[in-house]
């Protein structure tokens, strides 16, 4: 029996989405996420040591962000999507059967690499299998779902973690993660990949120095590629500060996971909201990320338990904001060097965390989390007036033309 041609397409974005969503809430189900901490702590460690592991995990991405999104484009996504997982899963074992600094550095790295293998080539090989079946306009639907299946992952780790490590401790918690990440591989092989390795150049170089040259050509894909960690990086480093902006509300400490869950069910309706949203244009776009910045000062500012209601809609605003912006970007991509420009956009949004952590470290010396939470929202302001300012420039040619 020979199938119709429009059953063909629905039966190949049903597969890649469901592997999609499996990958992304397996990748983000690790048990060791909200104790890790605690391990390195009661290893020994001291809060400087902590900060010299952080600063080795970013610096691993930064430095091999773009190579690695130009290596996605020379040889096979999937390859990178499945090796990565692996590598994570090593460097968990490390930290639970031989716990030290030295095994936890090692651990970071591989956890840095294999964040750098996974930016852009996912994003690349999910745009191009739509295309090949026709439905590139589901994109943003479709990663804004994905992005809330990790943020669910995460929630239910925070969930499993406490009864797991009371069963068994950090053993216990690290065979799990270990298990999650031996999952997201064997998940990553089921996607499927139509396109040829190499069409970018005849190496990784070559593609790299194409995607580039790319991007210099074209003054739209540049401001693309600069709205990207305009919008993701302010937030997305703000994340690692709410458990302290929830504690400063006065609440007792058994009651901080459950306002962090609230804060990221809003982080989550964002995501599910990123198809209808695709509409919304660069007006809309300036608007979200204008009324998420106020909501953020307002909540966080308030210093109530009440307050975090509206850092909650901020997260849920500021998490759309960063699925549409992903969605501009692979729209102004032409095939060639898509992984390549797309990690060119996530190593922006890496460098500009690092300065947000630096910013609020100094900052917070001086001040309550919840006013440095609010002084965050300035740089939202200002991307919402450029947008706005951009748009009715658009428009002004546009008239003058007609």
């Amino acid at each position: 029996m020979t199938l119709s041609p429009a059953r063909v397409p629905v039966t190949g974005v049903r597969r890649l989405t469901a592997t999609l969503y499996g990958y992304a809430f397996l990748d983000d189900f690790v048990l060791l996420y909200p104790v890790y901490a605690l391990l390195f702590a009661d290893t020994g460690l001291s809060i400087w040591q902590m900060s010299s592991l952080f600063a080795l995990w970013s610096l691993t991405g930064v430095l091999l962000e773009v190579p690695s999104g130009a290596w996605a484009d020379a040889v096979s996504r999937r390859l990178l999507l499945w090796l990565g997982p692996l590598l994570t899963s090593v460097g968990f074992a490390l930290w639970v059967l031989v716990p030290s600094y030295g095994a936890f550095a090692a651990g970071f790295v591989l956890w840095g690499v294999r964040g750098a293998l996974g930016s852009g080539a996912l994003e690349a090989l999910v745009y191009e299998e739509l295309v090949r079946l026709g439905a590139a306009d589901r994109y943003a639907r479709v990663m804004g779902r994905a992005r809330a299946a990790g943020l669910l992952a995460v929630m239910a780790a925070m969930g499993a973690a406490g009864p797991v490590f009371a069963f068994g401790g950090y053993p216990a918690v690290g065979a799990a993660s270990v298990l999650a990440c031996l999952l997201t591989a064997l998940t990553a092989t089921r996607f499927p990949e139509h396109r040829a390795p190499g069409t970018g150049g005849d190496s990784w170089a070559a593609t790299l120095r194409d995607g580039l040259a790319a991007a210099r050509g074209d003054r739209s894909l540049r401001r693309a590629l600069l709205l990207v960690p305009a919008v993701g990086a302010v937030w997305g480093a703000l994340d690692e500060y709410t458990p302290l902006l929830v504690r400063d509300t006065g609440v007792p400490d058994e009651l901080v996971p459950y306002l962090l869950l609230l804060i990221w069910t809003g982080a989550t309706a964002g995501s599910l909201l990123a198809g209808p949203a695709e509409r919304l244009g660069s007006r809309g776009l300036a608007w979200l990320l204008a009324g998420a910045a106020l909501a953020l000062a307002v909540g966080a500012g308030a210093g109530t338990p009440t307050g975090l209601v509206l850092v909650a809609l901020s997260f849920g605003g500021f998490q759309l904001s960063t699925v549409l912006v992903d969605v501009r970007l692979q729209h102004r991509i032409e095939d060639t060097g898509r992984a390549t420009l797309t990690s060119v956009a996530s190593l922006g949004t890496e460098l500009a965390t690092v300065v947000v952590y630096a910013v609020y470290a100094g900052v917070a010396a001086g001040a309550t989390h919840g006013t440095v939470f609010a002084l965050f929202t300035v740089p939202y302001l200002v991307t919402a007036l450029v947008l706005a300012k951009g748009t009715r420039r658009v428009g002004a040619r546009g008239g003058s033309g007609g």
